[in-house]
């Protein structure tokens, strides 16, 4: 199995069109993706196969006036026969190259307590400097 890693940039909303069940959330919008796509600070990743997209990784920089700037991994999604096969590995390693790139001092992800294949993942990411935290997120309607 040959899988393309890589990062789309404006213009590639096409490849997004062709998606594996399970990658996204919800159906792909080619508005809200060109949006997405044309926003600074804003990347994704895309794992492709067979010129199927497989797997998605999305993140955007935070700049603080008192904290270190930092890459927050906002979402991974993996289809399920591709899942366990080191392809959202590869993923956060290349969004963690485009951290460094834009001089982030730091990277985070977050998941829900009982998703347990995100968890796996993302301990197993933690050396060398990785911590798991414990938070609370509140979600608001705007």
């Amino acid at each position: 199995m040959d899988v393309e890693i890589r990062r789309l940039h404006p213009g590639d909303d096409a490849l997004v069109m062709r998606v594996a069940d399970e990658v996204f959330d919800e159906p792909v919008r080619p508005d809200r993706l060109a949006a997405y796509l044309a926003s600074p600070g804003h990347f994704m990743m895309v794992a492709i196969i067979d010129e199927i997209v497989v797997a998605q990784c999305a993140a955007v920089i935070h700049r603080h006036p008192d904290k270190v700037t930092e890459l927050y991994i906002d979402e991974v999604g993996v289809a399920p026969p591709f899942q366990r096969q080191g392809i959202a590995r590869q993923m956060i390693d290349a969004m963690f190259e485009i951290g460094r790139e834009h001089r982030c001092e730091e990277a985070w992800a977050g998941t829900e307590p009982d998703n347990g294949p995100a968890r796996a993942l993302y301990e197993a990411r933690r050396e060398p400097h990785g911590t798991a935290e414990t938070f609370v997120m509140y979600v608001y309607r705007l």
